[in-house]
């Protein structure tokens, strides 16, 4: 795959995830974010990518393995943003702000930061899982909505480096 694409691929993912993240922060509007996080922004990211011409024809395999990358940047991405201020907002002594964020007990020692680290860790992956189906739904309904099929001797070698 081209560095390019998985450049454009992590920067997008990453500002998806920010927002979302952020927009977390608001009480009843975070379930539906968090929602929209693990399911869905991948197919949301490679629809703007091909809307704007980013990103060319790709299988099915290639929309897995694109959707599993947005789910994991943006997900993590949006920890990156909920946390920090989850913890600020939880320390500001007003009533109604302590019912809604707690993440503050987490960082009583050192042991809470490892255990949110391997939940933050652990829900990206699970996020990555589920919009590589996203991912791959996408592709799929692309493939039957244009009716352009990748040929076998297209295909995209992998490499990491």
């Amino acid at each position: 795959m081209n560095e390019i694409i998985l450049k454009q691929i992590a920067i997008l993912s990453a500002i998806a995830g920010g927002a979302l993240g952020a927009l977390s922060l608001i009480p009843y509007v975070n379930i539906f974010t968090l929602t929209i996080l693990f399911l869905c922004v991948a197919a949301f990211v490679l629809v703007y990518m091909k809307r704007e011409n980013l990103i060319g024809i790709f299988d099915l395999r290639e929309g897995a393995i694109l959707g599993s990358i947005v789910g994991f940047v943006s997900f993590v991405a949006a920890s990156v943003v909920y946390i920090p201020i989850d913890l600020l907002l939880g320390i500001i002594p007003l009533p109604i702000l302590q019912s809604h964020f707690f993440l503050k007990y987490f960082f009583n020692s050192f042991g809470g930061i490892l255990v949110l680290l391997m939940l933050v860790f652990f829900a990206a992956l699970i996020s990555a899982l589920m919009n590589a189906f996203a991912g791959l739904a996408t592709s799929y309904v692309y493939e039957i909505l244009t009716g352009f099929k990748k040929e076998e001797n297209e295909s995209v070698n992998f490499e990491i480096k």
